[in-house]
Formats: C-alpha cells, sequence, structure tokens
C-alpha cells in the first residue's frame, strides 16, 4: 500500500509544474489520477490480480497533436512501476475520427537483461452513429515485451450511450486478439480477450464495473490471472 501511495504523490508532484507553465505553452493540459481494483492490459493482470494507483499527465493541442506521460504499480519481477510514454496526432475526416501515434512502456527499476521497456505504433479509425459509436485499433511493436519478437494487437470497440439511466452512465464492449512471435519468451500463446461493463460519472469521478475475461485457462495456459474476473476503477481529471 505504501508503494501505491507513493506512487499517487509522484503523479500530482509531476503534473504540478507541467499544469504551472501551462499559460506558457500552446495548447492544454490535464492530469489524472485513479485506482482500480486490477490492472489489466490486454485481458491479463499486470499487478498480480491486486489494486493498483494510476496516473496521467496529458497535452493536447487544437492542431490534433497531443502527448503525455501515464503510470501505473504493477507485480512484475524487479519492476513495481510502469510508465508509458505516448505521442500523436488525432483528428476526424467525414465524420470518421482517426488517431496515430506512439507508446513507449518503460519499466524503471528492472534488471534490463529482463527486456521489459517496448514500444508500440497505434492507429484507430472509428464512427459515431448517435446510439452508438464504434471503432477498431491497431498495435504494432517490432520487439515486444520481453524480447518477444513482432506483436500485433487488433481490437474493436463498442459504445452504447444509456441516456434511461442517470449520471451520463453507457455501456461499452471490447474485443481483441495479440498475436505474438515468439509465445515462449512471453510466457502465454496468441490468445482473445473481451470485456463488457459499465461507465459513467459521479460528481467530476469517472466510475467504470467491468467483466473481462481471455481465450487462456489459467491451469494450462498462464500462471495466474488471465481468466474471468471483474474490475471495478475510479479515477478524477483536473482540470
Amino acid at each position: 500500500m505504501k508503494k501505491l501511495l507513493l506512487l499517487g504523490a509522484s503523479v500530482f508532484v509531476m503534473s504540478a509544474p507541467a499544469l504551472a507553465e501551462e499559460d506558457m505553452i500552446p495548447g492544454e493540459f490535464s492530469t489524472t489520477i485513479g485506482f482500480t481494483s486490477e490492472y489489466s492490459f490486454r485481458g491479463l493482470s499486470q499487478s498480480n490480480e491486486g489494486p493498483a494507483v494510476q496516473g496521467s499527465v496529458d497535452w493536447s493541442h487544437d492542431s490534433g497533436f497531443y502527448a503525455g506521460v501515464w503510470g501505473s504499480s504493477v507485480e512484475f519481477t524487479d519492476a513495481s512501476i510502469e510508465t508509458d510514454i505516448f505521442a500523436g496526432y488525432s483528428g476526424e475526416i467525414e465524420g470518421f475520427a482517426y488517431d496515430l501515434g506512439g507508446i513507449y512502456y518503460a519499466y524503471p527499476g528492472a534488471d534490463s537483461d529482463l527486456n521489459y521497456d517496448f514500444w508500440e505504433a497505434a492507429f484507430s479509425l472509428g464512427y459515431d452513429f448517435d446510439v452508438a459509436s464504434v471503432s477498431a485499433a491497431v498495435n504494432y511493436s517490432p520487439e515486444f515485451f520481453a524480447d518477444s519478437g513482432d506483436a500485433t494487437y487488433v481490437a474493436g470497440y463498442l459504445d452504447v450511450p444509456l441516456p434511461f439511466l442517470p449520471l451520463d452512465t453507457a455501456l461499452s464492449g471490447s474485443v481483441g486478439h495479440q498475436w505474438i512471435d515468439d509465445n515462449t519468451a512471453y510466457g502465454v500463446d496468441d490468445y482473445t480477450d473481451w470485456g463488457i461493463g459499465l461507465t459513467s460519472n459521479v460528481e467530476g469521478f469517472d466510475l467504470s464495473l467491468r467483466y473481462i475475461d481471455t481465450s487462456l485457462d489459467e491451469t494450462e495456459d498462464c500462471a495466474d490471472g488471465c481468466e474471468e474476473r471483474v474490475i471495478f476503477s475510479i479515477s478524477k481529471t483536473l482540470p
């Protein structure tokens, strides 16, 4: 728990100078701090099925460019924090929203021989039909986590507003598939993950309750954290 609190404090300390410089740099800054009952990445637990503190500092510009830093506590060998550095460009053409960017995943403190750090190129395309919005995304890494070679993740997302419910509630669903060149190095075979849940906003706090699962069997295909579970998250974004 001490580790989680230290991570939360570091996010606020890191965001303070950025926000203070907001008037000197074009664009807008925001900072987010949150808590989740489990940090899951593409259906696989990154926090040993335990809670995690997460936060980010984000910058965006009217031109469509954006950048930021996102962090979370994790439970890995030699690593207790994940830090993601990202940047990209987003826009809209004929009602289709697109996003093209890159993400660098870093695990400070981990032994370099573990080869945890990696980067991905990311692209997404979506359309809002008012009654529902759909999107698809592709992430590609030339050298994935743990030196596991080429990896591609393809996912589809559906978000449906529920206007008959209070608190800006919406239903969201997703399904994705992860291909990995060296499954032995990564630790699991190629797999599919999916999830469905509800999101809402209460007094400025974003709430999420989500059911997730994967095609992996916890007794045969992974050590832990790959079977069905329910995750609760809460976060607050300022300003």
